[in-house]
């Protein structure tokens, strides 16, 4: 563990060096329109304004934000989960899902920017309690990939997620505790009915990590949460493996419709 924090040091210490040399050769720009930025992993002062965090007054469940005027909000809930209570023990969003948000999602998911992934699980990982001595820690299981898609992209965006989320103390990282056996179409643009029937079936557990899952408090780790089936599918997966809970943590979060039969469309080329 000492070598091991040592090592950490040296490399830090050498990025630390070298940056002046990388910025010369590489100026730092902001991802999301590519104005100058003071260091490689920062947003610009308007883009950062642009993104929209979520705080109080929220849901008690699944933390679905209030209008900031409500009183007396501890212990509420919102419309959906009084509706349909979820199964899942609570929802960690780094942002509420805009025009800024969606701009960092797609260069990180499909514009190939996989540096982002450290400063996009810093605003995950701020929503979700540190777990330093916490034993065992939670698990951090990203939402599968199918193989085909993983190779065509290179990366599971939600496992890097994860990766640097156990980086940051949030948890361990287990990235093939879920797998895809069916290549479902991308969800954009279907509705959470839609959404469920293409999905039935198609996420399964590891069964090489079956114990490992069981009795463990599971984070669930996606880049966005829409609709929320994608997310059900595990949910539902993990708890009948024998997790005794399972939160979802996203870098996004998109505020539907209030009602179950109201939810607006999945957004256009966001879910995997």
């Amino acid at each position: 563990m000492t070598s091991s924090r040592s090592g950490g040091r040296v490399l830090a210490q050498a990025a630390q060096a070298f940056a002046p040399m990388i910025d010369l050769v590489y100026p730092p720009r902001c991802p999301i329109c590519g104005n100058a930025t003071a260091n490689q992993d920062g947003l610009c002062a308007p883009c950062w304004s642009g993104l929209v965090i979520p705080g109080d007054p929220a849901c008690a469940t699944c933390s679905r934000p209030f209008p900031s005027d409500m009183t007396n909000p501890d212990g509420a809930q919102c419309a959906v989960c009084l509706e349909r209570m979820p199964k899942h023990s609570g929802i960690y969003a780094g942002t509420i899902y805009n025009d800024a948000s969606r701009k960092l999602i797609l260069s990180f998911k499909h514009g190939r920017k996989i540096g982002l992934a450290r400063q996009l699980a810093e605003m995950i990982g701020s929503k979700i309690p540190q777990t330093d001595g916490v034993v065992p820690p939670p698990l951090l299981v990203p939402v599968p990939l199918h193989r085909w898609r993983l190779w065509r992209r290179g990366y599971n965006q939600s496992a890097l997620l994860a990766l640097e989320l156990e980086k940051l103390g949030k948890g361990k990282a287990l990235v093939d505790g879920l797998y895809r056996i069916r290549n479902t179409p991308m969800l954009g643009g279907m509705l959470p009915k839609q959404s469920e029937k293409t999905l039935s079936g198609a996420i399964r557990l590891n069964p090489r990590r079956a114990t490992m899952l069981s009795g463990q408090d599971i984070i669930l780790v996606d880049d966005v949460l829409t609709s929320g089936a994608t997310s059900d599918v595990c949910t539902r997966v993990l708890l009948k493996s024998g997790a005794r809970s399972v939160s979802i943590a996203c870098f996004g979060r998109v505020m539907s419709g209030a009602l179950h039969g109201d939810h607006a469309a999945i957004p256009q080329g966001l879910k995997t």
